[in-house]
């Protein structure tokens, strides 16, 4: 026994449990206005972020020590003072932020409360519908992924595609399939008010939010939401067909790329945005691969398996195994357009 290695694996694990008291702890800072009271605000003790924010002193303070301890404030001993840095505001306060992460603590949360469903499904074998986990998870991937879209989809990831831009703007029939709570879709439409865009998902209470969300919008005549699977949405000859983050997802995601070549306009293109993932397990050591993993073990490929499970990608499915996918499913043309540290964004043309 290496007690060195011992000791700096202890202190690893003590880390990540550590970060999920820390995720709570996030959660309560951003439904109470914790961090937004602090922004932009300077130096500030705790009875005076207490008062502005009309919490209990006590449990502000409590929380403020939490905060400096995990180094998402800084604390002022001559002062007793905590101070919120402009870089921690932007992922911690700005909820417009692209890095605004305190919804993404949504999706443990309901891990948690779904604890029975994969316990269940390790023992079983079968399958946890997206549509069986607590509501948390829906609502925390949707507003995760959201920021992230705005800042990209439309001003980068779009343009990286061949003349999509142009067939955007003089108006095209656009599919976002697995469209969830429709932001995607949204962005898109705001952005071409000369293309249809429809929104198809197989969870009826997301796509209820995503028709709010599009009249919230003003885009609600150009938009339209549908319970379909990616198998058997309507056949419009669509100049753009997008998976956002859901291809891994599906039971058979062979059956989902032959449909969208079959209801593909001949000149159409595939956007498929994935989670970030090298191909081999060894390139994929990092962070952000834990956290990946980690949400594919509970809640991608369980959803997969519940829709039978033709094949399995995971949520770390890779480039080359995407790019066989379509091969085998007609596609000749398939590349990386672009690439963020959490996303690949792909392109597909028959």
């Amino acid at each position: 026994m290496d007690e060195s290695k011992l000791e700096a694996f202890v202190m690893r694990a003590m880390g990540d449990l550590a970060a999920g008291y820390g995720g709570i702890m996030i959660t309560l800072g951003n439904k109470l206005g914790l961090y937004k009271t602090l922004a932009g605000a300077g130096q500030l003790s705790a009875a005076e972020v207490a008062k502005r924010s009309t919490c209990a002193e006590r449990y502000v303070r409590e929380w403020l020590n939490s905060q400096a301890a995990s180094g998402y404030v800084d604390y002022h001993p001559a002062s007793d003072t905590y101070e919120l840095a402009p870089e921690q505001a932007m992922v911690l306060a700005d909820d417009e932020s692209p890095v605004f992460l305190p919804p993404a603590w949504q999706v443990p949360a309901s891990m948690w409360f779904d604890e029975e469903l994969s316990l269940e499904a390790f023992r079983t074998g079968k399958g946890v519908n997206w549509g069986e986990h607590d509501h948390r998870l829906q609502c925390g991937v949707a507003a995760f992924y959201r920021n992230g879209y705005r800042s990209s989809l439309v001003p980068e990831w779009l343009p990286a595609l061949e003349g999509v831009v142009d067939k955007l703007e003089a108006g095209i029939n656009v599919a976002d399939v697995g469209c969830g709570h429709g932001h995607s879709t949204v962005l898109m439409a705001k952005a071409f008010p000369n293309s249809h865009f429809y929104g198809y998902d197989v969870h009826a209470p997301s796509l209820q939010e995503s028709t709010q969300n599009a009249i919230k919008a003003g885009v609600s005549d150009h938009v339209e939401f549908q319970v379909a699977k990616a198998v058997d949405y309507p056949d419009k000859q669509y100049g753009l067909i997008c998976f956002f983050d859901c291809l891994h997802d599906l039971g058979d995601p062979l059956a989902a790329a032959q449909h969208a070549a079959k209801v593909l306009a001949p000149d159409g293109a595939v956007l498929l945005v994935e989670p970030f993932a090298n191909d081999r397990l060894e390139q994929n050591i990092s962070t952000v691969g834990q956290l990946y993993y980690s949400a594919s073990t509970c809640i991608c490929c369980a959803h997969a398996i519940s829709e039978g499970g033709t094949e399995v990608l995971g949520a770390q499915a890779g480039e080359a195994r995407l790019a066989e996918v379509f091969r085998k499913a007609g596609f000749s043309h398939f590349r990386r357009a672009a690439e963020t540290p959490f996303n690949l964004i792909l392109e597909a043309r028959r």
